[in-house]
């Protein structure tokens, strides 16, 4: 028997148990409430967007974290998921102004697209039904500066630091080919972009609600000197 073939069968198995279990969670755990809160992908962008200009204009709104705790201890019905970067500078919820339960945030540096990273975007899209995917970049990279300088001048990395590069590879190569003098910039754009497009034809929930318009997934990038997000 094909150990490797086993495994994968094994492991789809295994996967299709989960979900079937979290679906029936899902939906015993859900109260009506949950429901009145849902919009849409386009107003779920706008809210970002809102909330980023206040974030810059130093007008946040939400300040006490300590506000409808006890009803989030129920339930929760993030209106966007954030695929970020892991860089300590970078944080969404300051970022957007938001509070507690507002986004379901997925963070890795360099901010591409993995199994683990995909598998808890489907969980915030088929069960908490999450409309909208942003996927956030942000300036002066160290991830995608660190795969520009593996591909350009051979810099070898140790543990497992070689596998987060192999992700950001295609925006490095890009943005060397098109921009070698400055490819960082580019790299970094390019880098959201791939993910955009991964997450837009993962198959089967994301690709599928895409499809049906009931999930928008965009690119983004945070300026770490301003505080700004821009649209791609």
């Amino acid at each position: 028997m094909c150990l490797a073939c086993n495994s994968k069968t094994f492991a789809s198995s295994r996967r299709s148990v989960l979900l079937g279990g979290l679906a029936a969670l899902s939906a015993s755990a859900l109260p009506a409430f949950a429901q009145e809160q849902a919009v849409s992908p386009d107003e779920a962008l706008k809210r970002l967007v809102e909330g980023n200009a206040r974030y810059v204009a130093g007008e946040r709104t939400n300040i006490d974290f300590s506000v409808g705790r006890a009803a989030r201890a129920l339930t929760q019905r993030p209106f966007a998921a954030i695929l970020s970067c892991a860089d300590s500078r970078v944080a969404p919820e300051l970022a957007f102004d938001q509070g507690p339960g507002d986004l379901f945030v997925v963070r890795v540096a360099g901010n591409f697209v993995n199994d683990d990273g995909l598998a808890s975007l489907e969980y915030a899209i088929n069960f908490l039904e999450t409309p909208l995917i942003m996927v956030l970049g942000h300036s002066n990279c160290g991830a995608v500066d660190a795969a520009i300088k593996v591909v350009r001048d051979g810099l070898a990395l140790p543990g497992h630091l070689p596998d987060m590069i192999e992700s950001i590879r295609p925006a490095a190569e890009t943005a060397l080919a098109q921009s070698p003098s400055d490819p960082l910039g580019l790299a970094i754009t390019t880098n959201v972009q791939n993910a955009v497009i991964r997450l837009e034809t993962a198959e089967p929930i994301l690709a599928a609600r895409v499809k049906s318009s009931g999930l928008r997934i965009v690119g983004a990038q945070y300026d770490l000197e301003t505080g700004q997000v821009t649209l791609l």
